[in-house]
C-alpha cells in the first residue's frame, strides 16, 4: 500500500530497523485507509461512520474483520505506547473534507493540517522515538505540518477538480489573487506571491522539525530527516516547473532523492 501509493515516504522510512519499519507501515495502512474511503467512497460519510465504528472495536480489544491493517496495528500497539488521540484526531480530519472545502484563514489551514497531517508525526513518534515523544512532540507536530502545506502547494490542481481550495482566503485577497483566477489555470505574479507566502510557512516549519533533529535516536534520524528534505524538495521541484501546479504532477525523482541522501550521509561525517 505505502510504496504503490506514497514513494517518498517509502523510501525514507524503509531506512528504519525491521520492527519499526512494520509500525510504520500499519499506521501509513490507518491514514491511508481513511484518507480513500473520503476521497474516492460511494458514500463516504457512512463509511467513515464505519470505519470509526472499527477503530472503537479495535481499541476495545476486539479485532474488526475485513481490513488488514487491524492486525498489523494489534502489533503496532503492543510494541509502542502510541498516541490514541492522534488516531482520532485523523479521523475527525478527514471528516472535514466532507463538510468544508474553502478556508479563511492561515490558521484554519493549519488546524485542517494538524488533523491530517500533525497527527501521522505524534503516530509515528512512539515508535521512531519511545524515550523522547515528550522532547520531540512539537518537532514531529512541526513536520507533520510542514509535510502537509507542501501536500497543498503541490495539489492545486487536483484539489480544484474536487472543488477543494486550501489556500487562505486572506493570504489570497492580500495579494489578489481570486478563486476564479485559480480556475483559470494560468500561472500569474499574484498566483505566484500567494504560493510563495505559503511555502515560507512550509519552510520554516521544516526548519522548526530539524532543530531537535539530535534527540532522535541514532536508528531514526537519518529516515526522519530524509523525509523531511524529499518533501521539502518538492517545493524547489515546482518553484523550478515554474510553479505551474495546475496541469502537472510535480514530484522528486528516484535519482534526486538518492543524491539527496548522498549529500545528508556526506554532511553528517
Amino acid at each position: 500500500m505505502i510504496k504503490q501509493n506514497s514513494k517518498t515516504f517509502y523510501k525514507a522510512f524503509s531506512l528504519l530497523p525491521l520492527r519499526k519499519k512494520q509500525s510504520v507501515w500499519a499506521v501509513y495502512a490507518f491514514c491511508r485507509t481513511v484518507d480513500d474511503i473520503v476521497d474516492e467512497g460511494d458514500s463516504p460519510a457512512a463509511e467513515l461512520a464505519a470505519f470509526e465504528q472499527e477503530f472503537h472495536l479495535f481499541l476495545s480489544g476486539t479485532r474488526p474483520s475485513g481490513r488488514f491493517l487491524w492486525e498489523a496495528l494489534e502489533d503496532t500497539f503492543s510494541r509502542f505506547e502510541m498516541d490514541v488521540q492522534a488516531f482520532r484526531d485523523m479521523i475527525e480530519g478527514q471528516r472535514m473534507d466532507l463538510t468544508k472545502n474553502r478556508y479563511s484563514t492561515v490558521d484554519e489551514v493549519l488546524s485542517y493540517s494538524y488533523h491530517v497531517a500533525g497527527t501521522v508525526g505524534l503516530m509515528l513518534l512512539p515508535i521512531l522515538a519511545p524515550k523522547k515523544t515528550g522532547v520531540l512532540r512539537n518537532s514531529a507536530l512541526s513536520l507533520g505540518l510542514a509535510m502537509q502545506l507542501t501536500n497543498i502547494l503541490r495539489d492545486i490542481g487536483e484539489d480544484l477538480d474536487r472543488n477543494r481550495i486550501y489556500l487562505p482566503k486572506d493570504v489570497m485577497n492580500q495579494f489578489s489573487c481570486s478563486e476564479d483566477d485559480l480556475k483559470s489555470g494560468i500561472v500569474t505574479e499574484a498566483f505566484i506571491s500567494v504560493w510563495e507566502y505559503m511555502a515560507f510557512e512550509a519552510e520554516a516549519y521544516y526548519e522548526e522539525a530539524m532543530d531537535t533533529l539530535h534527540e532522535y535516536p541514532l536508528h531514526s534520524r537519518k529516515p526522519v530527516q530524509a523525509a523531511a528534505h524529499f518533501y521539502k524538495a518538492i517545493l524547489n521541484k515546482i518553484r523550478q516547473n515554474q510553479y505551474q501546479v495546475f496541469s502537472k504532477r510535480n514530484f522528486v525523482t528516484q535519482d534526486e532523492k538518492l543524491s539527496i541522501l548522498s549529500q545528508l550521509e556526506e554532511s553528517a561525517l
